[in-house]
């Protein structure tokens, strides 16, 4: 017989720690690059100003390099499973998806992504659209089957 301590279960919390840090500091980094202001996408999708189109295009550069780097050194994940990619058939309901996705973020100057970091600063009217894209999807996977694709 061990005389080691039962292992305790986690709390939800010291489960989820991590991703709430990371989430935390990817904020910080959306506010800091200005990537939240509604000012800056709106120069963006007025095509006023280079800044958000650095942004993305660096987001671009980095995603294609560390996809050629995890095929070309057989990059493994934390948990030592295989990294696989699988080939995605373009279809005309990505155009439809697309072009709504563009016009929300134009009228709304949130994506997804800097939602939460926009509501943390104080952006609380942001709630609206936080909430709208929830529908938003919930609508698309009530629907999925009779939409194009």
């Amino acid at each position: 017989m061990s005389n080691a301590a039962p292992h305790k279960p986690n709390t939800i919390w010291q489960q989820y720690i991590k991703f709430i840090v990371v989430g935390v500091l990817f904020g910080i980094v959306f506010v800091k690059a200005e990537i939240i202001s509604w000012f800056r996408i709106q120069e963006m999708f007025r095509l006023q100003s280079f800044h958000m189109y650095g942004v993305i295009g660096s987001a671009i550069v980095v995603g294609l390099l560390s996809v050629w780097l995890i095929k070309k050194f057989n990059i493994k994940t934390i948990n030592g499973e295989t990294i696989t990619f699988t080939k995605k058939s373009f279809n005309k309901g990505q155009i439809y998806g697309g072009l709504l996705f563009g016009f929300g973020w134009a009228l709304t100057g949130a994506c997804p992504g800097p939602l939460f970091a926009q509501i943390g600063t104080g952006a609380t009217v942001v709630i609206i659209t936080l909430l709208s894209a929830i529908a938003g999807t919930w609508v698309y996977g009530r629907f999925k089957n009779y939409l194009p694709h």
